[in-house]
């Protein structure tokens, strides 16, 4: 059913926007799963009354980002946001202040650098002036990385560098993960992006070839160095770590940049498989931490929904725009992720 103004706001009720999405699905499903009550929310009002056939008594509150009111008649009545919808770009923004107008958290997935970038630097003082609480990155790529290395870091308080590799049995990019990557491209000018010297650097050097030496079972796989992903923006953000890199498995990367290859099934969880290894270095020790799973895109409506759930129960470390290994204790917070990841912890220092 439609409303105009919604109900009155209820601690269980999330509005979810770009719920019809491939990974708006799985935060629908993932909310339902653990007692929350989604409110669907995005642009087409077709596909979100097809989502709804599925999944009876669900509300549907279409809304565009050029449209402000239709933006609050979204959020009416939630207790929080988690947006879906990409590229990232267009959409926090207008999210982000419907969020602040109606004084709930916002939790997005952007994955885009520069989108999440924007967020910390053009949100930090309101959100913080307001004791609201933005948090970006909130997913596969960008958050659990900054849990991992967060994590890993335990009781040090600096390091040298961090590394994050991903090690992706493949990956079969939706619709939306390819828009967003060419939003982000045009952006920079088809440079590529790193963090370095404790800041971001766009440069044209060709990416180099590297053998990383992945725990069991993947064990070493060929890798590209510097593939840079949104931890770049959420780790630096708290950590004080003036090198940050991440790297990703060539079969990955390969399946990526390909425009034949196909997007993942519209239903269930895929037989992707994933290892995650964060490395922090301070002076000749490192520490590590690991995550396995399936299915990026699936894993991430856990992290979302997860997120959401510890800010409304106050079980939270700051405000404003942070990130998640900020906010949250980021140890219990990836132990909690199971069954749905694998959390490995070395904080024995490795010399």
């Amino acid at each position: 059913m439609e409303t105009g103004t919604g109900p009155a706001k209820s601690v269980r009720t999330v509005t979810v926007y770009g719920a019809y999405g491939h990974t708006g699905r799985f935060v629908v499903a993932e909310l339902r799963t653990r007692g929350f009550v989604p409110i669907l929310a995005g642009r087409d009002a077709d596909k979100l009354r097809e989502l709804a056939a599925s999944a009876p008594g669900l509300e549907v509150r279409p809304a565009s980002i050029d449209d402000p009111a239709s933006l609050d008649r979204a959020l009416a009545g939630a207790a929080a946001v988690i947006n879906c919808a990409g590229p990232f770009a267009l959409t926090a923004a207008p999210v982000i202040e419907a969020a602040l107008r109606a004084g709930i958290p916002y939790v997005d997935v952007a994955a885009e650098i520069e989108a999440n970038a924007d967020t910390f630097t053009h949100f930090a003082d309101r959100a913080r002036d307001a004791g609201a609480v933005i948090v970006p990155a909130m997913a596969f790529y960008g958050g659990l990385g900054d849990l991992l290395t967060t994590a890993a870091m335990g009781d040090w308080t600096t390091a040298d560098e961090a590394t994050v590799a991903y090690g992706l049995s493949g990956w079969h990019p939706t619709p939306g993960t390819r828009t967003a990557g060419t939003v982000s491209r045009e952006r920079r000018s088809g440079r590529r992006v790193r963090f370095t010297n404790g800041r971001l650097e766009y440069h044209d050097t060709e990416p180099t070839l590297l053998k990383w030496p992945f725990p069991a079972p993947m064990g070493t796989r060929q890798v590209i160095g510097e593939f840079t992903m949104a931890d770049v923006v959420t780790i630096p953000s708290h950590l004080s770590i003036p090198e940050v890199r991440t790297h990703m498995t060539t079969e990955a990367a390969g399946d990526l940049s390909s425009p034949d290859t196909p997007a993942p099934t519209a239903t269930g969880r895929s037989d992707q498989t994933f290892l995650v290894e964060a490395v922090v270095r301070s002076g000749g020790n490192e520490r590590r931490a690991v995550a396995t799973g399936q299915d990026i895109y699936a894993v991430t409506a856990p992290l979302a929904v997860e997120a959401v759930d510890r800010i409304l129960t106050g079980r939270t470390h700051a405000t404003g725009v942070t990130s998640a290994g900020q906010i949250f204790d980021a140890t219990d917070f990836l132990g909690a992720l199971a069954p749905h990841i694998t959390f490995e912890l070395a904080l024995d220092d490795v010399n």
